[in-house]
């Protein structure tokens, strides 16, 4: 299962979480603004003065936004062109035990504004290096006075650094000849309004400390394992968003994560570790107590059989099995983090960056799969997805895109901030609190017209490995960082497996996608995931002919000189 990183409560922390870098998004032939004018009425705050109203902090965001269109301007500064304020009103819960005691509980609410202001115009602005924009923190308070008072710093202060971004950009553009067909700096987009109803956090905190403290006191069942613990992070994000233009939008998401860590060392002093964890949209789909107190004993039970498990020691080079759960870390590395259309540092003639920058319209899996992103999609089987939005932080609807079509690229996911033959906006801008929206994932989908039940791609693998003569192959249950095997076994022709341990996969890349897949599973499952932005990815099982497995270059740590304390209360 992948690991979760939880963000401190702390509104200090808050702000340290702001300088942290994000993700990417989509793109669209069609042009949504042909004509800025057909979209934006002869008065565009007019809607947004209406759509704030009865909300305290929405209506001090649109009066102090048409403050600043009116009066913002320095001597021998253009004025701007766009501004836009976005707002994350955060309600975060979050707490921790280990070994059976409660030792982290808090409950935090913080507001954090990002202001953009941007010079120049669409084909050239100052959205460059201290020019990306200004965060600050809001007062929780509706007072509108104060709230307005922090919105006009920000704003002052960006477009102070706009000013010296926009100098500093047509100056390091003078180092690079001009290109034939320049790329927009930024995509015009069609007004949106789109007020929702807020969301509010509701648990039930005695019962969930009550939990956290039942399943890590498992560990008293367990001598063989060093540490236990187990946390939950649940919060309410409201965010808010007025630009220039028009657009208002207000949206609340609600995330629940519960994770449980636990770890040993084998007798030769390798390091071992089973991390599952369960994040959801809706709180009704959280495991019970006696849910997760079973799964935990479950994973439990698989650390202590990894201790007892045989090192990989021989290389293999055979099929390879991935269970869901490891195929949707492998689809969200080599597909979802390649699929971003990023724009190119000044002077770079490449359209994008990652692995697929020059491949659009070239094969990268096999022709019996398509990759499609879908965050207007709210649940899958079930199951709540938490990379489901409407709008954008951008302020651009979502919508669903085709990236992958029988195996060849096709588009890529483009927020506003273009790429070369992607203009506009597909409507996947997207930004942790505080930081600047980028291309994002929203909830990608691993489709295949050859599906096969996982019975049959188990049945495959036996069958290879008679045929090539090997004494058995492998399946992979889950991975951990850098796609490493945390859960591998051993199939053999009779059926049965064996857990090992210490192996990883050599040259598990996009090469390998495209050439050595080749079959998928009709049981795909949600991996709901998180680093600072909500994604969800959803594949089946994965067939490869043909991989490298060989023992990892992992360290040995010396084990503990003297025994753990005992567990009798003195």
């Amino acid at each position: 299962m992948k690991t979760v990183r939880i963000f401190s409560a702390f509104v200090t922390t808050a702000l340290l979480v702001l300088a942290a870098a994000l993700i990417p998004a989509t793109k669209s032939q069609a042009n949504p603004a042909d004509d800025v004018s057909k979209n934006i009425p002869a008065d565009p705050m007019a809607g947004a003065r209406a759509a704030a109203n009865g909300d305290t902090l929405l209506a001090a965001l649109v009066t102090e936004l048409e403050r600043s269109k009116a009066q913002l301007k320095m001597d021998q500064v253009a004025a701007p062109y766009y501004v836009e304020y976005r707002v994350n009103d955060v309600d975060e819960y979050q707490a921790e035990a280990a070994f059976g005691a409660l030792r982290e509980n808090q409950r935090v609410r913080y507001r954090v504004l990002r202001v953009v202001v941007r010079i120049g115009d669409y084909k050239q602005d100052s959205f460059y290096n201290q020019g990306t924009g200004e965060t600050n923190i809001l007062p929780l308070d509706d007072d509108p006075i104060a709230l307005r008072h922090q919105i006009w710093l920000a704003t002052d202060q960006a477009y102070k650094s706009a000013g010296e971004a926009f100098t500093e950009k047509q100056a390091a553009l003078k180092q690079f000849s001009t290109e034939t067909n320049p790329v927009d700096d930024f995509a015009k987009a069609p007004v949106v309004t789109a007020v929702e109803p807020t969301v509010a956090l509701q648990m039930d905190e005695a019962a969930w400390k009550k939990t956290l403290e039942d399943v890590t006191s498992l560990y008293r069942q367990y001598p063989d394992v060093q540490s236990v613990a187990a946390s939950a992070r649940f919060s309410a994000v409201n965010e808010y968003l007025v630009n220039s233009e028009g657009t208002i939008t207000r949206s609340g998401k609600k995330t629940y994560t519960v994770q449980f860590n636990s770890s040993a060392q084998a007798a030769d002093g390798m390091r071992l570790s089973r991390n599952p964890f369960w994040m959801l949209a809706r709180a009704e789909e959280l495991p019970t107590h006696d849910a997760l107190v079973a799964d935990a004993k479950k994973a439990l039970d698989t650390l202590v059989a990894l201790r007892q498990a045989p090192i990989v020691e021989e290389e293999y080079r055979g099929p390879v099995l991935f269970a869901p759960d490891a195929a949707n870390d492998i689809i969200a590395s080599l597909i979802g983090s390649n699929v971003l259309g990023r724009k190119p540092q000044l002077g770079r003639p490449n359209r994008t960056t990652g692995a697929f920058a020059t491949s659009f319209k070239s094969r990268v899996l096999p022709n019996f799969l398509s990759v499609v992103d879908d965050p207007t999609l709210r649940d899958f089987r079930g199951k709540s997805l938490v990379g489901n939005y409407q709008v954008d932080d951008d302020g651009v609807k979502a919508q669903p895109v085709t990236l992958v079509d029988n195996g060849t690229l096709v588009n890529y996911l483009v927020s506003r901030q273009p790429i070369r033959d992607f203009p506009f906006s597909n409507g996947h801008g997207r930004a942790g609190t505080g930081t600047v929206p980028s291309p994002n994932l929203g909830v990608l989908l691993l489709k295949s017209t050859e599906a096969q039940s996982p019975e049959a791609l188990k049945q495959r693998v036996i069958q290879m490995i008679t045929d090539q003569g090997k004494p058995f192959g492998y399946r992979v249950e889950t991975l951990g960082p850098g796609n490493s095997p945390r859960l591998l076994y051993r199939v053999y022709p009779d059926g049965h497996e064996e857990l090992v341990r210490g192996a990883v996969f050599n040259e598990l890349d996009t090469r390998s996608l495209r050439s050595d897949l080749i079959a998928v599973g009709n049981d795909p499952v949600v991996s709901n995931r998180t680093g600072g932005i909500a994604t969800t990815v959803i594949s089946p099982s994965l067939l490869f002919g043909e991989l490298e497995v060989k023992r990892a270059d992992t360290s040995k740590d010396k084990l503990p000189d003297y025994p753990p304390p005992a567990q009798v209360k003195k």
